[in-house]
């Protein structure tokens, strides 16, 4: 059940003021995107991602991903599109003294020296590769786990589409995604955006815990989605591991406000108002508080490495 728990801009309707969309791409950047560190962390021990390394990650977002991999020693390009607010966070994290530029960091197309970052506002077709040489040896979707457009491996294999060119020959493509649900204590929490989007229907969907970068209702992918996705996209799996990635918070408002920095919510932002929504999300992180007042839900995440033929 991964949502891809990241962070979209919020519609309109559930943003109206103008610095909303810059106050949830912080609290992302600040609260909700750590949680996923031990995701990362142990994708690129198994993939040996250090100097000599060239990743590519997709759907980019705030750069955590990419900062962890940089300070391993790898060359790493990030890619996102219409997420300016966080790309931004991503340039103040990883391009000191680029937070000011233009939407679009430039990137030379020259064989990238280790630990060099390249940020990219564009698809993913549009990232740079070296002239003559191989492609990115590692390529990532952490941020691409909710529902595609069309939902199942189908709309995920057609998000990777653009990718997997740029993949070397043998190289790994991660994909990643929630673990079984009942080992995943957030997904109560969760159903919280269904019920509140589709009153009707909401009890039986469950969202997800990164943000869906795709409209419509999230929900859990299943246990052969990965690799059907894979498949699809014209790749052979290669291994699949999973990971505890815990969501602990100071106390309930930084979860709720981790929580409604992903996408997860903003349907339900968008007919229900703001407080409602904030108090029916307290009620169902109740179960979760410890009596230090801190909120603590285990979860476990699964990812599969592919191979490009």
């Amino acid at each position: 059940m991964t949502p891809t728990l990241v962070r979209q801009q919020p519609s309109q309707a559930a943003s109206p003021h103008p610095a909303a969309p810059r106050a949830r791409a912080r609290d992302w950047a600040e609260i909700q995107e750590r949680m996923l560190v031990p995701l990362y962390e142990a994708v690129y021990e198994r993939l040996g991602v250090g100097p000599g390394t060239r990743l590519l990650g997709l759907g980019c977002g705030s750069g955590l991903a990419l900062l962890l991999a940089a300070s391993r020693g790898a060359a790493v390009t990030g890619v996102d599109s219409g997420h300016g607010e966080l790309l931004a966070l991503a340039r103040e994290r990883l391009l000191p003294g680029a937070g000011a530029r233009g939407a679009r960091e430039e990137a030379p197309a020259r064989e990238p020296a280790p630990g060099c970052v390249r940020l990219l506002d564009g698809m993913p077709g549009e990232a740079p590769t070296a002239s003559g040489r191989p492609g990115y040896d590692v390529v990532t979707a952490f941020d691409s786990l909710g529902p595609a457009p069309n939902g199942g491996a189908e709309g995920l294999a057609g998000a990777l589409g653009e990718a997997v060119p740029l993949a070397e020959r043998g190289g790994a493509v991660v994909l990643a995604g929630w673990g079984p649900e009942e080992r995943c204590a957030t997904a109560s929490v969760l159903r919280v955006a269904a019920k509140l989007a589709d009153p009707v229907r909401g009890a039986d969907t469950c969202p997800q815990a990164t943000p869906p970068r795709h409209e419509g209702g999230p929900r859990p992918a299943s246990r052969d989605e990965l690799e059907e996705a894979a498949q699809r996209a014209g790749l052979r799996p290669d291994g699949s591991g999973r990971v505890a990635c815990p969501f602990g918070y100071a106390d309930t408002g930084s979860a709720v406000r981790g929580l409604l920095s992903t996408e997860v919510f903003d349907t339900a932002l968008a007919v229900t108002d703001e407080e409602q929504v904030k108090k029916e999300l307290t009620e169902a992180l109740h179960p979760h508080v410890r009596e230090d007042g801190t909120v603590w839900m285990p979860n476990v995440f699964r990812y599969l490495v592919a191979r490009r033929g």
